[in-house]
C-alpha cells in the first residue's frame, strides 16, 4: 500500500472514531467546544507556523483575489443553477442556498489535508486565500442577508452602518485574523519562525499538532444523515463540486500553472465545505422574525435547511478533498479535472431533470 493511501486510511479512521464517540457527545455544546478548539487554537497555530516559514511576496496578493473571484462566481451562478433543481431563487430555500453555496470553510474541511499532503508552504498559500473568502462571507454576505431580510419584511433598517461596524470589530477579534496579522507584521520586521524563542515555537508546534485529529473527530461527531431534503442537498453539492472543478481548471489553464502541488492546491481550496458564517447571518435574522411571530413559511431563510447543508457539506467536501489529494498527481492533469467536473455536474443535475420530465409526461 502506498504512503498516500496509508495516510488516507489513517485520516478516515479518525472520522470513524468520531462516529463511534457520538454516544459520548450527546450535548451540542460539547461538539461545539471541539470546533472552537480547532478554530481558536489549533488552526491559528497551524496558519502562524505556515506563514512564518515562507517568504512573503507581494505577488501572493493574487491568491486571496482568486478566492474572492471564485466566491462571486458561485454567487452569480447559484441562482441560475437553482432552476435546474426546481427551486425558486426568491423562496426561503433559494435564498438560503444562495447564501451558503458560494461560501468556503477551508479551516475545517481543507487545511488539515493540505498540511498532510501538500506541505506547510501550501497551507500558508491557502491561509492567504481564505482572506478573500473571509471578506466575502463576513461582510458581503451579511449585507446580502440584510438586503434579503428587508425585501422580505418590506421594512426599513436605519442602523446598517452600526451593524457593519460591529461586524468589522468582531472580524478584528477573530483568532485566525489576529494570528495572520501578527505573522505578517513579524515577517515585515524580518522575524521568521526559526528566530522565535524556543518556548514560543514549541507551543505553536504542539497546538498545531492537534488540528488534524480534532477536525476529523469533529466531522464524525457532527455529521447528520437522518434529515429531510437530503436528495436536494446531495444533488446541489454534487453540482457545486463539478462547477468548482471546472472553475479551477479554467484558472489553472489561464495562469499556466504546471507544478503539481500548486495545481492540487488550486483544486482543493474551492472544494472546501460551506462556511458557518452565512449560517450565523441566517440565524440572526431568523431569530428576529421568530421573535416577531412570523410563521416559518414566510421567513426570509430556512434555518433548518441551512443546518442540513452544513451537515452534509462538511463530510462531502472532506472526503472529496481527501480522495483527490490522496490520489497523488492523478487530478493534477487538466483533462482529468475537466472530465471529473462535468461528471459531477451531470450526477447532480441529470436525475432532477429526468424526474421533472417524468412528472410533466405523467401529467400530460
Amino acid at each position: 500500500m502506498s504512503d498516500a493511501l496509508q495516510k488516507a486510511f489513517t485520516l478516515l479512521l479518525l472520522i470513524v472514531l468520531g462516529l463511534i464517540l457520538r454516544s459520548k457527545f450527546k450535548n451540542k455544546q460539547q461538539t461545539d467546544g471541539i470546533k472552537e478548539m480547532v478554530l481558536s487554537v489549533a488552526l491559528p497555530s497551524t496558519i502562524f507556523i505556515a506563514l512564518m516559514k515562507v517568504n512573503v511576496d507581494s505577488k501572493l496578493i493574487i491568491v486571496p483575489a482568486l478566492t474572492l473571484v471564485f466566491n462571486f462566481f458561485m454567487y452569480f451562478v447559484t441562482p441560475v443553477a437553482l432552476a435546474f433543481f426546481g427551486v425558486e431563487k426568491n423562496s426561503s430555500t433559494g435564498r438560503t442556498l444562495i447564501m451558503l453555496l458560494p461560501s468556503l470553510a477551508p479551516g475545517l474541511s481543507c487545511f488539515p489535508f493540505i498540511a498532510e499532503f501538500l506541505g506547510e508552504e501550501s497551507v500558508a498559500m491557502a491561509a492567504l486565500g481564505d482572506v478573500g473568502n473571509k471578506f466575502f462571507v463576513l461582510i458581503f454576505l451579511y449585507v446580502i442577508a440584510l438586503n434579503m431580510f428587508l425585501k422580505n419584511a418590506k421594512t426599513e433598517e436605519t442602523n446598517i452602518g452600526d451593524k457593519i461596524k460591529a461586524l468589522l470589530v468582531n472580524l478584528a477579534k477573530e483568532p485566525i485574523n489576529i494570528i495572520i496579522a501578527s505573522a505578517l507584521i513579524l515577517l515585515s520586521f524580518g522575524v521568521s519562525f526559526k528566530s522565535l524563542p524556543v518556548i514560543i515555537a514549541d507551543m505553536f508546534d504542539k497546538t498545531s499538532a492537534m488540528m488534524t485529529p480534532l477536525v476529523l473527530i469533529f466531522i464524525g461527531l457532527a455529521v447528520q444523515l437522518k434529515q429531510k431534503k437530503k436528495r436536494l442537498i446531495s444533488s446541489m453539492l454534487m453540482f457545486r463540486a463539478g462547477i468548482t472543478m471546472l472553475f479551477s481548471a479554467a484558472v489553472i489553464a489561464v495562469l499556466g500553472i504546471k507544478e503539481p502541488t500548486m495545481v492540487l492546491l488550486a483544486v482543493a481550496i474551492p472544494l472546501s465545505s460551506a462556511s458557518f458564517w452565512p449560517f450565523a447571518h441566517i440565524s440572526a435574522f431568523n431569530l428576529r422574525e421568530e421573535a416577531s411571530g412570523l410563521p416559518k413559511e414566510r421567513r426570509t431563510f430556512d434555518a433548518e435547511l441551512a443546518v442540513l447543508v452544513l451537515a452534509f457539506s462538511l463530510p462531502f467536501s472532506t472526503l472529496l478533498i481527501l480522495g483527490i489529494l490522496s490520489a497523488g498527481t492523478f487530478f493534477a492533469d487538466l483533462p482529468t479535472l475537466i472530465i471529473t467536473g462535468l461528471l459531477f455536474m451531470g450526477i447532480g443535475v441529470v436525475p432532477n431533470l429526468i424526474g421533472k420530465s417524468i412528472m410533466k409526461f405523467s401529467k400530460a
